[in-house]
């Protein structure tokens, strides 16, 4: 009764928050997580280890750390005497090696009877992260900058066995994604008609600032304009997770457009203003406008009403006709 009185005072006192501590320790490694290696890095630890977890490049997509501690069957009988201990504000960055740290406390958890041991650190509000028989999500939220974060094997008994010694535990810590990606729309305004009036709806709700970064849901989703100044559009993008999609958007002024096609010989005239030869379409005001085309002595000339929003082909086919009679 007295050594199970005093064991239960001992993980008191170590379960206790710490508010800032000078801690040695081996530091076996250093834990580089980013989006560039999702399935995350391995390094093993003895039961005085520990490994320094530092975040690199974009964390936006990032729901939490995930770190997974494995042991072998032979550690089972001592699951009460290892605790895994976090820290975080760290005075700085060790080497591995043997290292004397300033640092926080902010969990300390005796090690459970598993050979698989999983935590998970939220890094954001609304992180969605559940506790469950499989994996224990950490109180708090932990931000990106608060990290390096330091995880360390503590001994919580006084005699270490020597099998206990030799144990190898496996740590591996990846990233936690989210279930989203990030949209950019880039705009490209016809000449002479940047920054006009329009609303952009995503999935049929409008959109304010549309040129800002936005996330959302991965898969499929619409993207809908109206505006009296650029012809109305609607589309389909899709939205990968984990990634930004930089999507140009092509604006087009509601003025009628006219497509020509003719023979690279034929000469065109709009409104007796001969036109280059170019197979572009062209913007015109509404309205009746004339068409003459030439090639050689032949010439055709049509009138052409056009209206806001449309846009009309107009192709000379220059074609043989062969008829057969009997004598």
């Amino acid at each position: 009764m007295t050594v199970k009185l005093g064991l239960l005072i001992l993980l008191s006192l170590l379960t206790t928050r710490v508010q800032g501590e000078s801690v040695r320790t081996m530091v076996s490694g250093i834990h580089r997580v980013s989006l560039a290696h999702q399935e995350g890095s391995t390094i093993t630890l003895s039961y005085t280890g520990s490994t320094v977890i530092q975040i690199e490049g974009d964390a936006r997509f990032f729901r939490g750390i995930q770190i997974e501690l494995t042991a072998s069957q032979s550690f089972l009988p001592y699951h009460d005497s290892l605790a895994a201990v976090i820290y975080n504000e760290l005075n700085r960055i060790p080497e591995p090696g043997v290292a004397d740290l300033e640092c926080r406390q902010i969990v300390m958890d005796t090690l459970p009877a598993k050979i698989q041991t999983i935590y998970q650190i939220p890094l954001r509000e609304g992180h969605g992260l559940r506790t469950s028989p499989y994996a224990t999500v950490l109180t708090g939220v932990q931000s990106p900058s608060s990290f390096p974060l330091l995880f360390r094997l503590v001994p919580v008994i006084k005699a270490i066995p020597d099998e206990l010694e030799r144990i190898v535990f496996t740590l591996n810590v990846k990233p936690i994604l989210s279930e989203e990606g990030a949209l950019r729309i880039n705009f490209r305004y016809p000449e002479g008609l940047r920054d006009r009036p329009m609303t952009v709806m995503i999935d049929d709700e409008p959109i304010r600032n549309p040129g800002e970064e936005r996330f959302l849901k991965e898969g499929e989703h619409r993207l809908v304009i109206q505006s009296e100044d650029y012809r109305g559009q609607s589309s389909r993008f899709v939205i990968e997770r984990a990634k930004t999609l930089d999507l140009l958007v092509e604006l087009q002024d509601t003025r009628p457009r006219l497509i020509f096609e003719y023979p690279e010989n034929a000469v065109v005239f709009l409104d007796n203003a001969p036109l280059p030869n170019s197979r572009n379409s062209m913007a015109v005001e509404p309205g009746l406008h004339e068409v003459r085309i030439q090639i050689g002595d032949y010439t055709i000339i049509r009138p052409l009403t056009v209206q806001r929003g449309r846009t009309y082909r107009i192709a000379l086919s220059v074609g043989v006709e062969i008829t057969e009679n009997d004598n």
